[in-house]
């Protein structure tokens, strides 16, 4: 008898929540979700940072850097509210180490007479020390594509070339999506990447293989949550301002 009884006021709750449903779905209001409600954000004015991001460089002071191997102060030249590559010093990251995040760096690359190719003002930026979009002079300066500016490194060609000329500063506005791996190490989620470069889309939501290589295919192999952001030395001295991020 007990079962019967339970199976009656299971059909009967599920039918009275059906015809609530259905009532409900008469009214406006019953499609309003009004939880949970955003947390408030200032936008910055002309890409200085918003209010609940992390500066990483301002200009000022080169503290939330460290070289890349071994740690320690960094070598790169602070000048004229710019971040300068000094080149054969070594690539440089930041203390803290992020996930998933919104980025936002702006760059330029210095007028080289004589240089050409990868040759001419390259760099890049490196998610997690590991996943880079490519920094180079692309403006009239003949290389492969999926290792021009704003490439995702041997990975994905952009959908345009958005460069501007050497010596003009331009920005790279990013979304990194970590990826996720599981507790025997394979991988759950792979990296993506969204880029864009002077105001134009390169791409969006582009899925990475695995880490940067320069030679071969990459590949993933399980590594922390949370790692470093990357700046390299490719013996160009490329100048940097107004870096910041927001962890997502």
């Amino acid at each position: 008898m007990s079962k019967l009884i339970y199976l009656f006021l299971c059909c009967f709750i599920g039918g009275y929540s059906l015809t609530a449903q259905e009532k409900d779905l008469t009214k406006p209001e019953s499609t309003e979700v009004w939880e949970p409600v955003p947390v408030k954000v200032v936008p910055g004015v002309y890409n200085s940072p918003p209010s609940d991001a992390i500066v990483l460089f301002d200009g000022t002071n080169l503290d939330a850097w460290e070289k890349e191997k071994g740690g320690g102060s960094i070598e790169w030249l602070l000048k004229d509210g710019a971040m300068v590559v000094k080149p054969g010093t070594g690539g440089i990251q930041t203390k803290e180490s992020f996930g998933s995040v919104q980025l936002h760096l702006e760059w330029l690359a210095p007028v080289d007479e004589g240089k050409e190719g990868q040759g001419y003002s390259n760099s890049g930026v490196f998610f997690m020390g590991k996943y880079e979009v490519q920094i180079l002079n692309s403006y009239e300066n003949i290389t492969y594509p999926n290792g021009q500016a704003g490439s995702i490194y041997k990975q994905h060609i952009p959908l345009v070339n958005a460069s501007k000329p050497p010596g003009e500063w331009q920005t790279y506005d990013i979304i990194f999506n970590a990826p996720v791996f599981g507790i025997a190490g394979n991988v759950k989620e792979k990296a993506s990447l969204t880029v864009i470069h002077n105001g134009v889309l390169l791409h969006h939501n582009a899925i990475l293989e695995g880490p940067t290589v320069y030679i071969g295919l990459p590949k993933y192999e399980a590594h922390m949550n949370k790692l470093p952001i990357m700046l390299q030395d490719h013996g160009d001295m490329i100048r940097f301002r107004n870096i910041w991020l927001r962890p997502l």
